[in-house]
């Protein structure tokens, strides 16, 4: 007959472990998590068991096994690898009414460890018939699918409440974090950017209320202040909201004001950082925004406005004089005045650049020119939004790379 399955709070309550091998090893850590007070008995035991117990956390009977070990304990593990003693302690803990789990032989064994996971509040306990490692893969696999939302989590008792600010990643929906993916499986609402990874929302559940934020330059979007309210609004009513957009909600994300709009209607906002394009982009075109002996910093600019629009705030001259790379958001529609400005005050005209479309997405694609053919390059190639260009010698490593990858290719 299978196994009849029950979570054991352990707080406070004496665990006898008889072994002090890597079996024990293994266990111990598991029940120390749960609070259970320790009492491993063994002549001798692993490096790792000797910290536990230097620290205080383990106690010790450095000797065998005696009849009376048992007295006291909720739970026994018999981890020696001497069978008789594994037998001898099986039978005392029977005989006493107390549950054991022996290691070297699941048949004969009064209870069994399963494989264990827990993500959150939610425990995955898989027993598999005895076989440790089925069950170890099958528990592997359901932890997996609730990390990253493909198992529904929505439906439980203690769902998240009030904003997630959640930075999806630079377009590819494999780069969101783990506990972005969480989130947007227990979202009741969620206010995506038209830079958010696509294919996420199509794992919503029919349920799931989807507002298109949309953010398109030039073109049909909702106000932030508009965007502001709707969080706030769906919050209130009791439904937990994921604000969902590409990128890094704090990078150029406007996240700072949506955070603050959250906490002046008491709304709790809970923030997720994700991975910027700025970094990103340049990473899956090849090109490092630092390296050794090249580039020791970059700076990230968007380029909303031109260099020579009043409204704004960069410093393009302070640019120009640096070594560093930049980094360049929002940008190919002002591309030939951002390279003018960069020219005019002192970057090299054959500084190289590197304009990378859809970048970490399928249909990546990019160009290399230099400063001061970049812009009617990039013309010419019907280079569109979004797309993010790199300016310095950092582009020339990217380039080094894949020479030497064309060489070693039969």
């Amino acid at each position: 007959m299978g196994p009849y399955l029950l979570g054991l709070r352990l707080s406070g309550r004496r665990v006898l472990v008889v072994g002090g091998g890597r079996v024990a090893q293994r266990r111990v850590p598991a029940l120390l998590e749960a609070g259970a007070e320790v009492t491993v008995v063994s002549p001798g035991v692993t490096p790792a068991l000797d910290d536990l117990i230097a620290a205080g956390r383990v106690t010790w009977h450095d000797r065998p096994y005696e009849v009376g070990d048992c007295d006291g304990a909720w739970l026994v593990q018999a981890c020696t690898d001497d069978r008789s003693v594994n037998t001898a302690v099986a039978a005392e803990a029977e005989a006493k009414r107390v549950w054991c789990v022996r290691a070297d032989d699941k048949d004969a064994s009064a209870a069994w460890t399963p494989a264990t996971g827990r993500v959150d509040e939610i425990s995955v306990a898989v027993t598999a018939g005895g076989d440790p490692r089925r069950a170890a893969g099958i528990r592997d696999a359901v932890v997996e699918a609730l990390r990253d939302g493909t198992v529904d989590a929505r439906r439980n008792r203690t769902k998240p409440v009030g904003v997630a600010l959640v930075g999806g990643g630079p377009g590819d929906p494999g780069l969101i974090t783990v506990r972005g993916r969480q989130l947007l499986a227990q979202a009741d609402v969620v206010v995506a950017d038209r830079l958010a990874p696509r294919a996420l929302l199509d794992e919503l559940a029919p349920d799931v209320e989807l507002i298109d934020a949309a953010k398109v330059p030039y073109g049909r979007s909702l106000s932030q202040e508009t965007i502001n309210e709707l969080l706030v609004d769906r919050a209130r009513q009791g439904k937990f909201v994921v604000r969902l957009k590409g990128g890094d909600s704090f990078v150029f994300g406007r996240g700072g004001e949506e955070m603050i709009a959250c906490a002046e209607a008491g709304i709790p906002v809970l923030v997720v950082p994700g991975l910027t394009s700025a970094v990103a982009v340049p990473a899956a075109a090849g090109v490092p925004v630092t390296h050794r002996g090249v580039s020791q910093e970059f700076h990230v600019i968007s380029v909303h406005v031109a260099p020579d629009d009043p409204k704004s705030t960069v410093d393009w001259p302070g640019l120009a004089r640096s070594q560093g790379t930049l980094v360049l958001l929002m940008a190919v529609e002002r591309l030939a005045k951002v390279a003018e400005a960069l020219i005019r005050d002192g970057r090299s005209p054959e500084t190289p650049v590197m304009v990378v479309q859809d970048g970490t997405l399928p249909t990546q694609r990019a160009v290399t020119a230099s400063l001061s053919t970049v812009a009617d390059r990039v013309s010419a190639a019907g280079i569109r939004p979004p797309a993010i260009v790199i300016v310095g010698d950092v582009v020339r490593v990217g380039q080094e790379v894949e020479m030497v990858r064309a060489e070693r290719l039969p």
